[in-house]
């Protein structure tokens, strides 16, 4: 069973139990050769790590909502960076491969992680998920980034428990991490059919924008907490 936390929960309890999971986690090579060495300090980039709907499948490199995101970010927050390191068809078991290469190597301040879509589509056990979305979570925190967890849902057709436990891993993980989180990134056009391609899956680049403005809405003061946590 996995722990849980009330959200009352000590902050120094909440770091302590990201980092043993992170531990627990971790091959023991990797853990060896990052015990030596205090992560530095963040920088301001924002990392996401995604799939195809952060990819900007289907349409112009720079029409994807994370490319979007870019533009306003260097905007409003000039100093910015963003890694967009989503891969189309990744799954969270492909993002836990990959989160500790990349925040190693760019010390995000704030990591996007808006995986599971595939994991739902093929129907893969949800304890999985559940693990490896937690260990993301946990080598995004123990390099001192701030998270943002971004979730989706899965359709009926999966049935009533897969799709209620799809959602509530989210939302689990949220309170555990004592992380932000935007339960579906397709929210702002998920009932309307011409927002999406051909493949009913993917949405077109008419409707990026509006999946920019949704996350930005929980992005933006995270954004802002970051950089103020870099002055002190």
């Amino acid at each position: 069973m996995s722990p849980r936390l009330s959200p009352a929960a000590p902050m120094r309890v909440r770091w302590l139990l990201a980092a043993w999971l992170l531990l627990a986690l971790l091959p023991t090579q990797a853990i060896a050769q990052d015990a030596a060495a205090t992560p530095p300090p963040p920088t301001r980039t924002l990392l996401v790590m995604g799939d195809s709907l952060s990819a900007g499948y289907g349409m112009a490199a720079n029409e994807g909502w994370v490319d979007l995101l870019a533009d306003r970010l260097r905007g409003s927050h000039p100093g910015w960076t963003v890694v967009n390191a989503s891969i189309s068809g990744e799954t969270s078991a492909g993002g836990s491969a990959r989160i500790v290469d990349e925040v190693v190597r760019h010390r995000p301040g704030v990591v996007v992680i808006a995986l599971g879509a595939n994991d739902g589509l093929r129907g893969l056990p949800l304890r999985e998920m559940r693990r490896n979305l937690a260990r993301m979570i946990g080598a995004a925190q123990f390099v001192g980034a701030d998270v943002l967890l971004v979730g989706m849902r899965m359709p009926p057709n999966l049935g009533a428990d897969y799709t209620r436990g799809f959602e509530a891993v989210y939302h689990d993980l949220a309170k555990l991490f004592d992380v932000e989180l935007v339960p579906f990134l397709l929210e702002p056009v998920a009932m309307d059919r011409g927002s999406f391609q051909p493949d009913n899956l993917h949405p077109t680049a008419r409707v990026q924008p509006a999946l920019r403005d949704h996350v930005w809405a929980s992005l933006a003061p995270m954004v802002q907490r970051a950089e103020a946590s870099m002055l002190d």
